[in-house]
């Protein structure tokens, strides 16, 4: 396994001093125009008390800690945007937490604003290296807690994981994965929901680097390798669309930008091609200075201008001047067929609308004193969503989490209410989300709907442009089955509150059932003999105890089996189960297996352990261990699909791991093959295989399909590098269109 090369770290005592002076008034150089009558004397308060609290403490990388809050508030103010007083937070974000300086230091330096702000950061990181999956969701559930309640909180610890991510290479690789996949999984869909896509860009690429560290490399040396070619292109492009706006007197810029390395290794796993037919590798960006007046006007001009030149893909151009998204996102995107028949895409924006683009959220707050814009309602409309899910103080941390994330990423599509009314909703989004979208006590009503004054019903996927009209009854209530098709986490909290409401009331029955019973057995209704039972019978809490006695899934006649002693229940001790011999042969192999990876755990013994189905790792793939609850200790990829999910929800359950090479052993794994149908093909690619290559293959099935074939192969390899020389040769045959490892 690759590791990333780390630099020395060599200063010494006065090179360090002088460093932390150079930070420093960096720092202050981008404060600059922000400061106001004595601010400057407020920053060097909250920098000296930072210096001086973190004095004795140095990074995993050898350097003073110091350096580690300078660098965050140097990102809040360059590159997020933001001013004085998150500045000092940024400074101060690690004090409360590692060293002696309370909070209530804080507030008596710098008031009650800013203690606010570093209590909610403390807030935050206390639990970020806790053991359990459910505190470490609880974690993710507080920053966003704090993001409806303050959003500067969520900024600086935004700054905070991108300076992290930028200084990973000193870390262990088992943080750097745990860490790679929270950023992935938690911290970019944020920053994309906030507006802020450089730093949503940069954290995915990080993220990736660590992650899935071969495809990484080889995208950066093949963008490297490209940049001249790529420059040239562009240049060519832009040339006559350059003459006409200066001729039309516009002030602009225009220039060509790569896209990220994540976006397109995107692009390249779900349109199945190679990184030579990516054909969007670059974006053209206009940047115009026009009054804010005429901001429309003039995008739509450079729109008509460029598509003079360049012919338009009408389905690939995006009109977000007219709808912002609801990041506050404004832009007109077109891609049109340039030169030598590549597609090229170009965006149109002004400065303002830059500013947003990069800014995000902090630029809103800017321009929120002088105007009361659209992006204004649309901020202010989805934090109060946030709050409304944030404030279900029942709803289980996993499930929130997967509801709140399916909201950040998803694209947006715009519908009417009767009135005219617009609404933004996800794609996909049903009739019943709408119903949400309006009122609680709409959606539980619901019975149907009328789109575009046809009757749909409750499930019924809305598409952009239509109009909706919500049909209730009195009679109506939410079922478990709405938990299926609605998309919203609005929705789907507002069903689960109004489903365990339900619950409730049938568990009261229960629960007097079951305090009889205990009234007849003499004992109180203590928090230990609850606990016992609730135990014995496998429930999550008293309410599903009392609900599933309700409903007479549990017979309460087991309690007899209890023993009383004094007021104390105990339940009955489990049946101890014999112990199973492996037979020899069976240890043999087992063995043989172990001796494939070497675990490194509390004693560095090899222990026993399964490969993962979902991704089926292969000896010279990037693993890590993860013990499972049931199944004892899996293999997975650092990039399988759930991979994310694990690292960032249960980082307490990985396990170092390190391949053996083992020759002995093969492993499964599958290809996907795509070509021209051509006569005599099949043989060709079973040839190489079996008969070059000597390789084992499990399973073969072909699809032919209007002169094209797509093909999954399942072969038996040794390890990763023979299965490259095999997806090499593989490649070298005519006719074959693409070729890819079966990523589950």
């Amino acid at each position: 396994m690759d590791t990333v090369t780390v630099q020395q770290y060599n200063l010494d005592e006065e090179q360090e001093k002088k460093e932390i002076v150079r930070h420093y008034r960096a720092l202050l150089r981008a404060l600059k125009p922000r400061l106001k009558k004595g601010d400057r004397e407020l920053v060097r308060t909250a920098f000296e008390m930072a210096a001086d609290a973190h004095i004795d403490m140095r990074r995993k990388s050898g350097e003073p800690y110091i350096f580690h809050p300078l660098a965050v508030a140097q990102i809040c103010v360059e590159e997020i945007g933001l001013g004085v007083r998150s500045a000092i937070c940024a400074l101060l974000h690690d004090t409360v937490e590692d060293t002696e300086v309370t909070l209530e230091d804080v507030e008596r330096e710098f008031g009650n604003e800013i203690a606010h702000i570093v209590d909610g950061l403390t807030k935050i990181s206390i639990v970020v290296d806790s053991n359990t999956s459910t505190t470490q969701a609880e974690n993710f559930k507080k920053i966003l807690l704090t993001l409806a309640d303050d959003p500067r909180v969520i900024l600086i610890k935004l700054a905070d994981r991108l300076h992290n991510m930028r200084t990973l290479d000193s870390m262990s690789r088992e943080k750097q994965l745990k860490i790679a996949s929270e950023t992935v999984f938690i911290y970019a869909p944020l920053a994309h929901r906030l507006g802020l896509y450089n730093i949503k860009s940069e954290l995915e690429d990080l993220a990736m680097k660590y992650t899935e560290q071969d495809k990484y490399r080889e995208i950066a040396r093949k963008l490297k390798e490209t940049k001249r070619g790529r420059t040239t292109y562009i240049n060519e492009f832009i040339k006559p669309i350059k003459e006409v706006l200066q001729e039309e007197g516009f002030n602009f810029e225009i220039y060509g930008r790569p896209k990220s390395i994540h976006s397109i290794w995107n692009k390249i796993k779900t349109k199945g091609v190679q990184f030579e037919e990516v054909y969007d590798l670059f974006a053209i960006r206009i940047i115009l200075d026009s009054p804010i007046d005429k901001e429309k006007a003039e995008c739509w001009k450079v729109y008509s201008i460029i598509t003079d030149f360049y012919h338009p893909s009408p389905e690939r151009t995006r009109d977000w001047l007219s709808n912002p998204k609801s990041n506050g996102y404004e832009a007109l995107h077109v891609t049109v067929m340039g030169p030598q028949g590549k597609w090229v895409e170009v965006q149109i924006r002004t400065k303002r609308m830059n500013d947003y683009a990069e800014k995000g959220v902090a630029a809103h707050w800017r321009y929120k004193e002088g105007n009361q814009t659209v992006q204004e309602s649309k901020f202010d409309q989805w934090f109060t969503s946030i709050r409304e899910i944030l404030n279900n103080p029942d709803s289980n941390t996993l499930d929130f989490l997967a509801d709140f994330k399916s909201n950040l990423f998803t694209e947006e599509i715009y519908v009417y209410t009767p009135k005219g009314d617009l609404k933004i909703l996800p794609v996909n989004a049903t009739a019943l989300d709408f119903a949400y979208s309006i009122h609680s006590a709409i959606g539980n009503k619901c019975i149907g709907a009328k789109v575009n004054y046809k009757l749909v019903p409750l499930s019924h996927k809305l598409r952009s442009g239509d109009q909706v009209e919500i049909i209730t009854s009195n009679k109506q209530r939410p079922s478990e089955d709405w938990l299926n098709f609605v998309l919203t986490a609005k929705a789907k909290s507002k069903i689960k509150d109004a489903l365990k409401e339900e619950k409730r009331k049938i568990a009261m029955d229960g629960k007097a059932a079951f305090e009889r019973k205990m009234d007849h057995l003499g004992v109180s209704l203590s928090q230990h003999n609850i606990n016992e039972v609730i135990q014995f019978y496998k429930q999550p809490s008293p309410l599903d105890l009392y609900y599933q006695v309700a409903v007479k899934n549990i017979d309460l006649k087991e309690l007899k089996q209890f023993q009383v002693l004094g007021d104390k229940l105990e339940a009955p001790k489990p049946v101890k189960v014999p112990e199973v011999v492996v037979p020899e042969e069976k240890v043999k192999e087992t063995n043989k297996k172990d001796a494939e990876l070497i675990i490194f755990g509390e004693s560095s013994d090899k222990i026993a352990y399964r490969l993962a189905n979902c991704c089926r790792p292969i000896p010279g793939d990037d693993v890590f261990g993860f013990i499972t609850a049931s199944e004892g200790l899996k293999i997975h990829r650092t990039n399988c699909p759930n991979a994310a999910q694990l690292l960032a929800n249960y980082g307490h359950r990985v396990v170092k791991t390190k391949w053996v090479k083992n020759r002995e052993i093969s492993f499964l794994t599958g290809l996907r093959i795509v070509g021209m149908d051509d006569v005599g093909v099949i043989h060709k690619i079973t040839n190489i295989i079996s008969g070059e290559l000597k390789i084992n293959i499990a399973a073969l099935t072909i699809e032919s399909k209007e002169g094209l074939f797509e093909g999954l192969i399942k072969v038996f390899v040794h390890d990763k590098e023979e299965l490259e020389v095999l997806l090499d040769r593989l490649k070298t045959l005519e006719g074959i269109q693409s070729i890819s490892r079966l990523e589950d």
